[in-house]
């Protein structure tokens, strides 16, 4: 499959074969046997390099709090979940600037995450996705 720039120069992803579709939509799996409880929730945020939440589930505002640090609040208490973080491009068709990214919960805040996004050694914005299993 070949590649192709967008208009910023981030790599465009190649457009799937249908049979690649319909064997992805075919591996769909349910909660129920990973042993989950019924009252588990996955929720996430997409978030800009600037603090913008772009999109989420059961994430209520993001906010930017230094070079590289964030902020992100949900509409549940967060602190005894799973944390997953990673940086990428907020909005669709590109691909993120290098960066690496760190979460944990946020002190005094029972139902926000704290994240720290990396470069070159240092705090750096970065955009990200963050998963929260609660």
């Amino acid at each position: 499959m070949s590649r192709s720039r967008g208009t910023k120069g981030a790599a465009r992803q190649p457009v799937p074969a249908s049979a690649e579709v319909s064997r992805a939509d075919a591996q769909i799996p349910t909660c129920a046997p990973a042993g989950l409880p019924a009252t588990a929730r996955v929720l996430f945020a997409v978030v800009a390099g600037d603090g913008t939440l772009v999109r989420g589930l059961g994430a209520t505002s993001a906010t930017r709090l230094a070079t590289g640090m964030y902020q992100v609040v949900f509409d549940q208490d967060v602190t005894g979940a799973g944390y997953l973080g990673t940086v990428g491009y907020a909005h669709s068709g590109g691909v993120a600037p290098q960066g690496t990214i760190g979460v944990t919960p946020r002190t005094g805040i029972p139902n926000a995450v704290f994240v720290e996004t990396y470069a070159a050694g240092g705090h750096a914005d970065r955009p990200f996705h963050l998963a929260v299993l609660a």
